[in-house]
């Protein structure tokens, strides 16, 4: 009897040993978002820039609530891991799922039940073990008021719970767990915030969308600086998020600020008055006004645009005629960069791997 309960106590200290070991281990994250609609090859990445690489994105099932990957994705999702690691052996791949076009509704049904939770939860462990992730990111955006806001915390515990409980039970190491999350730890209201405690104890990291603060979809009458680190008079900015989310209890190593390998172009009232917040209306370029990286570079080498570097906000943008267009460049991304390692932060990550050029903003870590 006294052998048994040896064994039993030891094998519960490895397990609590190893489940605390799986939200200390990462010690610096400098990761990237690849999706397969942006036409770039997974072949293609220079994985040896990155410490977290995430394949993005895998759906839920509106009705079983079960995590899912559509067929014409399987090919790449079930070889993404295998693909990268060709480069640099030491990646960390991370399924992400959700994603800014799924369905808000679905992830809010999907999390305000136990049974469609841990539907989630089962279908999102087999696939990620399936496919040899070495981890998962939920990327729901957004919860928007109280109670999902208390499902969400409900959701990443239980999550957090079958993931070490999977772990001993197969004798791997624990699958990571993150979410990319709103720039604020609120949404939009100090009111519906997110649980902060559930986020600490059960994420390894939580990804900041300090991007899209100005768009000419949803700003379209100024032009703005979409990705500024500071924003004096203006609560949009990636530094007043990290000091939401410091402020309300989340340890700076849980926290991973995003920068946009892409820009939004505005078209200007008056090509004279080019200048940050200049009056604009609505997008100046085709679609929506989103315009990757390494065309914006395209773009103004062809058209000879004046290239702007503002160091008060840290955003960079330029101009041509009529047409305004909001980025970061290299110098704007080493002044994050410095930010985040300055501030303790876990790290950065980009959205998208595909977007830039050359490498140019990849190597500024």
């Amino acid at each position: 009897m006294a052998s048994k309960t040896l064994c039993f106590l030891i094998s519960t200290l490895l397990f609590v040993f190893q489940f605390h070991f799986s939200i200390e281990q990462t010690t610096v994250v400098k990761g990237s978002y690849w999706f397969p609609g942006s036409g770039f090859p997974v072949s293609d990445i220079n994985s040896t820039l990155f410490t977290h690489l995430f394949c993005a994105f895998a759906d839920v099932n509106s009705q079983t609530y079960q995590v899912t990957i559509s067929s014409s994705n399987q090919p790449q999702f079930s070889t993404f891991t295998q693909t990268v690691k060709q480069k640099n052996p030491s990646i960390k791949t991370l399924l992400s799922i959700g994603g800014g076009g799924a369905n808000v509704n679905t992830f809010a049904s999907m999390a305000s039940q136990p049974s469609s939770r841990k539907s989630f939860i089962d279908a999102s462990i087999k696939l990620a073990r399936s496919y040899n992730f070495h981890g998962l990111d939920l990327d729901w955006e957004y919860p928007s008021n109280s109670t999902q806001m208390t499902n969400f915390a409900s959701l990443v515990t239980e999550w957090r719970a079958a993931v070490g409980t999977e772990a001993q039970n197969s004798g791997q190491s624990p699958l990571l767990l993150s979410a990319a999350v709103l720039y604020l730890s609120y949404y939009y209201s100090p009111s519906v915030s997110y649980p902060i405690q559930a986020i600490s104890n059960s994420l390894d990291w939580i990804n900041l969308m300090a991007y899209d603060f100005y768009g000419p979809g949803w700003s379209p009458s100024s032009t703005g600086p979409p990705a500024a680190l500071y924003n004096p008079g203006h609560q949009e900015s990636g530094d007043n998020g990290v000091k939401s989310w410091i402020q309300a209890g989340l340890s700076a190593k849980k926290i991973v600020l995003g920068f946009p390998f892409y820009g939004w172009s505005w078209r200007l009232v008056n090509a004279n008055n080019h200048g940050l917040f200049a009056p604009a209306n609505g997008a100046g370029l085709a679609g929506d006004g989103s315009i990757r990286y390494n065309k914006i570079i395209q773009y103004i080498t062809q058209t000879s645009a004046t290239k702007v570097f503002n160091a008060t906000v840290v955003t960079d943008y330029c101009y041509n005629g009529t047409i305004w267009i909001g980025y970061d460049d290299t110098q704007s991304i080493s002044t994050k960069v410095s930010y985040a390692k300055g501030k303790g932060l876990l790290g950065y990550f980009s959205w998208h791997v595909g977007a830039d050029n050359n490498w140019a903003l990849s190597t500024k870590g």
